[in-house]
């Protein structure tokens, strides 16, 4: 569907969910395909595995993507292997959900900081070979809650929104290098994460999603190779929800 040959890309967060969905997507579509992963060795050697099927092209770096000089470094390994980069995929994230009252100050800041200085790092760090190429695509993961707003995730919803304000500002500040930076914006998912839901909690969500039911990995991968690919060439700036409606 989308002719990614001879592009190289990183999607961190990548070894599980929706992650390694849209990793496996740009590897479909033909790039050559590097993950990032924080702890999960298994998880990281699983989605190498499935890239290895689909294209005969995987690698996973470990990084902690909060950590400036980690992160320089890994990008500095994918440039010495593959010679530049051309997609970046801010997907990394966690969530440490407590109500404002009861937050402890190091689940707000390890929040802000691999969510959001987490993309300040990997986005800083690939410029300079993007520029050299005078092409880039940069596709920031934020969340409904940046933009609707939940309870429990002041520390989430702060981060997110904030990626969603760097988006808007970076892509004005490299447009001109022919790098593109847009947000992509995941409702429910069927993942690992909402298969423990209880039914209660199930049909809550549901009745917020016009569309009545999850979205799948494949449709967030499918959309994040639609920013990733030359048909996207004149959107910048933008946010893209798959969410069913939700937001």
């Amino acid at each position: 569907m989308f002719d990614l040959s001879g592009k190289v890309a990183i999607v961190t967060g990548g070894s599980r969910g929706i992650g390694r969905a849209m990793a496996y997507a740009l590897a479909g579509s033909g790039a050559n395909v590097f993950i990032s992963y924080s702890s999960d060795d298994g998880a990281a050697e699983e989605a190498v595995r499935g890239l290895e099927e689909i294209c005969g092209f995987g690698n996973a770096l470990k990084a902690d993507v909060s950590d400036t000089d980690a992160v320089k470094e890994m990008i500095g390994k994918v440039v010495e292997e593959a010679g530049t980069v051309h997609i970046l995929i801010n997907n990394a994230g966690i969530i440490r959900d407590s109500l404002l009252l009861l937050m402890k100050d190091e689940d707000w800041q390890r929040v802000i900081d691999v969510n959001l200085k987490g993309v300040y790092n990997c986005s800083r760090a690939v410029l300079r070979p993007m520029i050299a190429e005078k092409w880039g695509r940069i596709i920031n993961i934020i969340s409904p809650s940046a933009l609707m707003g939940r309870p429990g995730q002041t520390n989430y919803a702060a981060a997110k929104g904030g990626i969603y304000s760097f988006t808007k500002s970076l892509a004005r500040e490299v447009a001109s290098y022919g790098i593109n930076v847009n947000a992509l914006s995941p409702g429910v998912i069927d993942t690992e994460l909402t298969d423990g839901l209880d039914d209660k909690l199930m049909s809550e969500l549901l009745s917020l999603i016009p569309l009545g039911r999850l979205g799948t990995v494949e449709e967030v991968a499918n959309a994040a190779c639609f920013l990733a690919s030359e048909r996207s060439g004149y959107i910048t700036g933008e946010l893209l929800s798959v969410d069913g409606g939700m937001t």
